[in-house]
């Protein structure tokens, strides 16, 4: 699904990621963590095309993105934080991006699942920060594409809402469908996630499963586990 080869990105003389090899397998649900400034949102957006690498291979679905953009009308990418115009009704940025993508969507279970009924004739700059949240998850899973990339996707959520989430989630991967997710909320993780991939400064210091993960730090819980490996890594 996705192959990267010693990915290497600088931003001036900061060595944002060191050598990055990874593959992402078809049909599961990978946790990309690390603290902050490991590099999780620079690796991110490197598949997405968003950040060019200073070295490295990308290849999305059996292709190098190297060539081409289109590749990206396969992702459905929920930004950490969704910059949308203020003035635009949600209904009418929900026909924005539509019409944008030119694929077929299937928004209206999403809305009712949501519900976001009552805001769809709201400006943007009125809603709550959870509403907002709300509008972007029906904006990313409302079309078809096989990768789905979530960065921080419980952010602002009620306790109903995040529940519909994981729903969601696990419905699109029983579709056979393959999501990354970042998330600062261990439990989300320890529920959804079949893989973890674990940034540390630049490189990736832990791929496997849960259950590998506590083996390998002998934690009994994944936060506890989750919390050794950065110790482990300074000690």
């Amino acid at each position: 699904m996705i192959e990267i080869n010693n990915l290497h990105k600088k931003f001036g003389k900061n060595q944002v990621l060191k050598g990055v090899d990874l593959t992402i397998e078809e049909g599961l649900i990978y946790a990309v963590l690390g603290p902050n400034g490991s590099g999780k949102t620079t690796l991110i957006k490197s598949i997405l095309g968003m950040v060019i690498p200073n070295k490295g291979q990308i290849s999305v679905l059996g292709e190098p993105i190297k060539k081409g953009w289109k590749y990206r009308k396969k992702i459905d990418y929920l930004p950490q934080i969704a910059n949308f115009p203020p003035n635009i009704k949600v209904k009418e940025l929900i026909h924005m991006i539509k019409d944008l993508r030119n694929s077929p969507a299937a928004e209206e279970e999403l809305i009712t699942v949501f519900g976001l009924e009552p805001f769809l004739n709201k400006k943007l700059s009125t809603l709550s920060g959870g509403t907002k949240q709300k509008v972007n998850i029906v904006l990313t899973f409302m079309f078809d594409s096989p990768l789905i990339i979530l960065d921080e996707p419980t952010t602002g959520l009620d306790p109903k809402a995040l529940i519909r989430l994981k729903e969601l989630i696990q419905k699109e991967r029983a579709r056979g469908k393959t999501i990354l997710i970042t998330s600062h909320i261990m439990q989300f993780v320890e529920e959804m996630a079949n893989e973890i991939v674990y940034l540390l400064e630049g490189e990736v210091y832990f791929k496997g499963s849960i259950a590998q993960l506590l083996g390998q730090t002998e934690q009994t819980d994944f936060e506890h586990a989750i919390a050794a490996i950065t110790t482990h890594n300074h000690a």
